[in-house]
């Protein structure tokens, strides 16, 4: 290791590395440093995670597969920062800390979970399996954890409001992060039809063996789109919207909603032609959830009752959504959706709405970067 490196790492443990109590007092140098720490691991999972979803659509799985080893640097980042505030006691409160290690623990306990199904049952072709959602819950409460200590300690300046922001686009990815299962699976199927699919005949041969079919279009289908049609727009719209809602009252700004909508909609194209360049499946893109951040934008912005604005931003979220998906279906691609699962999305989203509402957040104290 460089000299001036070793020199770094020993004077930072010397000053830091003691036993101390959550929320003790922290440097602002060193609150900034932890968090953009955070989000270094973080995007390292997102970047291992979002490869890893085109990669199990073209190869068997491997333990040892490129995304699983960015992935494992991430979670490596992400644990070491929370053993560093559990230790120390720097950089984050009671709350905050118990929701970091509560994710944490979940996370570690259900990556055994997911290589012991995968060992027993073979190949996982669904992103919707108990150990994956247990990897998807663990992230989400660490995400919690961390977005609490930032709006709680993180210093004023250029990066508190891009900062956050970037956090809640973490969280938006991680909870929609199954659905891509069905944004690829859409194409896979398109990508048989026409002859030339994207996955490798071992994978195809492996996935029919599973339901006792030989390789064909019904195979294929059960491998690429296995769950019902009302679970995308259901789960993808209310959990989404619910994430928008928040961002968009920590964030305090008036697009918030649709700036970190537009955030992940915008990594998606991105990343989209990088797959495609590298030979890997492609998916379709919810262009349609930036006319949900709009939505629950504009249910912040009149001034009715909060229940009324609750009301009527579930409406808007559930016409725009449901109306975004049937429009790409149409003009680009989407995936299959039962239209009459509007109506539970609809309630669904209008009742955990209006209980969001009985929930106190704070917002990013930084007047001169935000507005009302």
């Amino acid at each position: 290791m460089n000299t001036g490196v070793t020199e770094r790492v020993a004077r930072f443990r010397d000053q830091y590395w003691e036993r101390g109590e959550p929320g003790r007092e922290t440097p602002p140098a060193l609150v900034a440093a932890l968090y953009q720490l955070w989000l270094v691991g973080l995007l390292l999972k997102l970047i291992g995670s979002s490869w890893d979803v085109a990669w199990h659509f073209k190869w068997l799985r491997d333990e040892l597969a490129p995304p699983h080893l960015i992935n494992t640097l991430g979670t490596v980042i992400v644990v070491g920062l929370t053993l560093f505030h559990t230790y120390t006691g720097y950089g984050a409160d009671k709350t905050a800390l118990r929701l970091m290690q509560a994710g944490t623990g979940v996370f570690l306990v259900a990556l055994p979970i997911d290589l012991i199904n995968h060992r027993i049952n073979g190949l996982d072709i669904t992103s919707w399996s108990g150990s994956h959602a247990l990897l998807y819950l663990g992230t989400a409460i660490m995400l919690a954890g961390a977005i609490r200590g930032w709006v709680k300690l993180y210093p004023a300046g250029r990066w508190r409001v891009p900062g956050l922001a970037a956090l809640w686009f973490f969280f938006l990815e991680n909870i929609w992060f199954p659905n891509q299962h069905q944004e690829y699976g859409v194409l896979e199927i398109a990508s048989w039809d026409r002859g030339d699919p994207y996955a490798e005949p071992i994978l195809l041969q492996f996935a029919a063996d599973q339901i006792g079919r030989p390789v064909d279009r019904e195979s294929i289908v059960q491998f690429s789109l296995p769950i019902p049609d009302w679970v995308y727009p259901v789960w993808g719209l209310v959990a989404a919207a619910l994430v928008l809602v928040f961002a968009r009252r920590t964030l305090g700004m008036r697009w918030a909603a649709t700036a970190v909508a537009g955030g992940y909609v915008a990594y998606r194209c991105l990343i989209w032609p990088l797959l495609a360049g590298a030979d890997f499946p492609l998916s379709a893109v919810p262009l349609f959830l930036v006319l949900v951040g709009f939505a629950v934008d504009a249910a912040h912005l009149g001034r009715v009752p909060a229940p009324v604005a609750a009301i009527l931003g579930a409406a808007a979220v559930t016409g725009l959504g449901y109306g975004g998906i049937r429009a790409q279906q149409a003009l680009d691609a989407a995936p299959p959706i039962l239209y009459p699962s509007a109506a539970v999305t609809f309630v669904v989203l209008a009742a955990l709405w209006l209980l969001a509402d009985r929930v106190k957040v704070g917002k990013t104290p930084a007047p001169s970067l935000v507005s009302a």
